[in-house]
């Protein structure tokens, strides 16, 4: 096991901003591929997601992705024993997309080939892993998750949500992305590492902050001839007759969510303008 320790932002030779993080691993890189959980005080439900992920045997190395937790779920011994590969633990500022940053330099520094992302609130249903990972084998390089295509489900989705999700948000996706998206808000993907690396597309910007990134990679993927897309069938499970588990305030974090998505949309993310695309 080694230990590596960031105070300052990190800033790699090709000038990539990634926040100041920790790096606990635990073993060597074993596979091509990994899956990044991100996980930002889950308690028992990443717990439990990670047990099932080491029973799954899918040839990928499992990476957890802390935003800062405080509630004792992650244990070296237990995430040992969960097999678990690297924890990374974002000790500088930003929120989901600094967490992804910080993740995909590390993956992309040490060498994986591709990298699927999951939340690790335990809602998506594991067993997908596998497709994703023989979808980037297979040369796809944006890998979409979606419950509304055969052989997804979404189940106990809130009527809000998914009615956000029909009539706003995947629209304005598909329409900036000239493709069509049916599973947008979904964050159970898959990323090859040559998009990520990208010098056009552009991950490692502190513009990345909160919800940013998703878009922007799905957008960015989907206009560009070069990468290769695909969505894949999964399934989403909300708990039922509950308060619907979310990080998200419902005025100030939805209105934020919807600038975010406009701005994306809109291409402000985008590293050059479209008038000097050739």
């Amino acid at each position: 096991m080694s230990s590596a320790d960031g105070s300052a932002p990190l800033r790699s030779s090709d000038g990539w901003q990634v926040p100041a993080h920790t790096t606990v691993e635990f073993a060597a890189r074993a596979n091509d591929y990994c899956v990044v959980v991100f996980v930002l005080n889950e308690g028992d439900k990443v717990r439990q997601q990670l047990i099932r992920m080491r029973d799954l045997h899918s040839d990928v190395d499992v990476i957890v992705a802390d935003g800062g937790s405080t509630d004792g779920s992650l244990s070296h011994d237990f995430l040992r024993q969960a097999g678990v590969n690297s924890l990374l633990v974002k000790t500088g500022a930003g929120k989901l997309s600094a967490q992804m940053r910080m993740a995909f330099s590390w993956a992309v520094d040490r060498g994986y080939l591709g990298v699927i992302v999951i939340d690790g609130n335990g809602k998506d249903d594991v067993s997908a892993i596998p497709e994703f990972r023989r979808l980037l084998a297979a040369g796809f390089d944006h890998v979409q998750g979606s419950r509304f295509i055969p052989g997804g489900r979404a189940i106990n989705t809130p009527l809000s949500r998914h009615i956000g999700l029909k009539v706003l948000h995947a629209p304005l996706i598909s329409l900036a992305s000239r493709r069509v998206h049916t599973d947008t808000t979904n964050g159970f993907r898959g990323y090859s590492a040559r998009l990520l690396a990208d010098p056009t597309v552009a991950v490692f910007r502190d513009v990345f902050s909160t919800y940013e990134l998703h878009y922007h990679l799905a957008i960015e993927s989907s206009r560009d001839a070069r990468f290769k897309t695909v969505e894949t069938p999964v399934t989403r499970e909300y708990p039922k007759g509950v308060k619907t588990p979310t990080k998200i305030s419902p005025v100030r974090g939805n209105a934020r969510i919807l600038r975010i998505l406009f701005s994306a949309a809109l291409g402000r993310y985008r590293l050059r303008p479209e008038k000097d695309e050739k």
